[in-house]
């Protein structure tokens, strides 16, 4: 198995980019992303200061929902009840 069918949900990406302006600055981080072969991606956070702007891309490897691999070796719980004691 691959590393990357352990991650729970996604991979975030923290980084400063030169930009004028905040617009600039999601253009350059959504082409960030497609330029590192990431395909969709979502802006989690972006902070302009002036010179640039930080930003936090998040790509999803499992979204809500999916099935997903590291859970296929676990033990069946289907019938294990919860009971309040």
């Amino acid at each position: 198995m691959k590393a990357i069918d352990k991650v729970m949900d996604a991979i975030d990406i923290e980084t400063y980019i030169i930009c004028s302006n905040p617009n600039e600055g999601k253009q350059l981080a959504l082409q960030l992303g497609y330029e590192m072969n990431l395909g969709e991606i979502d802006i989690m956070y972006e902070e302009f200061d002036g010179y640039g702007m930080r930003v936090r891309l998040r790509k999803y490897v499992y979204k809500p929902g999916n099935s997903y691999p590291w859970l296929m070796n676990q033990p069946n719980n289907e019938n294990k009840e919860i009971t309040n004691g």
